[in-house]
């Protein structure tokens, strides 16, 4: 999952770069026997250290170990989650300068929001303490008031929680000057998210109408099925099944930037050096292959669509704009079908899918600081 910080200035919104130059920070945190690393550097570094490298914890927050749905992701994730005996919360166990380390996911995402903290200060070039976090629209309150713990762990005073949807739709709405009645539908599908939320916007004001979400459909998902594919092809290939925790996560790694590839290009390769006991990997993949792999996820991408509408009573004919956020929405297949279910209507891109939440984001932040215009 990628991240963005952005800050309210000169009477405009900035999203503020880190110190690569990426506006975009991979949501992990790593570590070894010698130091912490967070963002791109302990991404970059996940293919031979992936037992100490966390990431998704996000779908830890707030939740209990025997929580069903964190019972089924632990089964993906590389790293040991365990309960806490005396509250049954999930601690997530590290290896750290040696030692084994315990961690609460408040505690990991205090980390990140830390790292996203010292990215807008320096871009300000002024200490920051105030901030409007915005999650996802499936989480419940006590996952809302964990995020909020987190942010305190890191030394923020959180003002507000808002559902990723609103600045969505402030970025596309409100900030772009739109006027009169609008219904907006927000499809939000990313690596750890899948949430549709329909939305009405009249004079300043976002009423929303309904929303639907969950985490057991996500752009994750069509990295997985590309995975076992590849696994299947080596074992054809070289008669050798991947068990490997190194090779499987170098081969999830490049399947994740070949779906990415996928979704500007025809047909992409998948080329590791020594993937598996000394043996070399290459392989092509086409866009058409790699939608015969996922066509049953991408179909049931629709259903929240469809519930999401039942839900707010509204006909999807009353849909003004159809809003895409997250990085999966850039998939030709998926954009296809939301077209086709919205008998051949235009999809809003004008905003990059993986910046539109934080360009709207500081409105309510501006506001709240009393930094606002009369535009906002």
């Amino acid at each position: 999952m990628l991240l963005c910080v952005a800050v309210w200035e000169h009477n405009r919104v900035e999203i503020t770069p880190n110190h690569l130059g990426y506006k975009k920070t991979p949501s992990f945190v790593a570590f070894n026997e010698a130091r912490r690393m967070i963002g791109n550097e302990a991404m970059d570094q996940a293919p031979l250290n992936r037992t100490n490298t966390i990431f998704d914890s996000k779908r830890l927050i707030g939740r209990r170990f025997n929580d069903a749905k964190v019972q089924h992701d632990m089964r993906s994730w590389p790293f040991k989650v365990i309960a806490d005996p005396d509250n049954g919360r999930p601690i997530i166990l590290v290896t750290y300068k040696y030692k084994t380390k315990k961690f609460l996911a408040e505690e990991i995402s205090s980390m990140i929001l830390l790292k996203m903290k010292e990215i807008a200060e320096a871009h300000c070039g002024s200490k920051i303490e105030n901030v409007v976090i915005s999650v996802p629209a499936r989480f419940n309150h006590s996952q809302s008031q964990a995020t909020v713990d987190a942010g305190i762990i890191a030394g923020l005073n959180v003002m507000r929680i808002i559902n990723d949807t609103s600045p969505a739709a402030l970025a596309y709405g409100l900030d772009l000057g739109r006027t009169g009645e609008k219904n907006m539908l927000v499809f939000d599908l990313g690596g750890g998210t899948l949430d549709v939320s329909l939305l009405t916007i009249e004079d300043g004001i976002i009423e929303v109408k309904a929303t639907v979400g969950g985490t057991h459909l996500i752009g994750e998902d069509f990295d997985r099925r590309m995975v076992k594919h590849f696994v299947q092809e080596f074992d054809a290939m070289h008669k050798k099944k991947i068990t490997g925790v190194k090779a499987l996560g170098k081969l999830r790694t490049n399947c994740e930037m070949a779906k990415r590839n996928l979704s500007s290009n025809i047909r992409t390769s998948i080329m590791i050096d020594s993937l598996y006991e000394d043996t070399d990997f290459q392989l092509n993949i086409t866009r058409a292959r790699f939608e015969e792999l996922n066509m049953d996820l991408f179909l049931k991408c629709i259903e929240p669509v469809e519930k999401c509408l039942r839900d707010a009573k509204m006909d999807k004919s009353n849909v003004d704009d159809v809003v895409l956020v997250g990085g999966s929405t850039r998939i030709p297949k998926v954009q296809q079908l939301l077209q086709d279910f919205f008998d051949g209507k235009k999809l809003c891109k004008r905003i990059n899918v993986d910046e539109a939440v934080a360009y709207g984001a500081p409105v309510p932040a501006a506001i709240l600081s009393h930094e606002a215009n009369a535009k906002v």
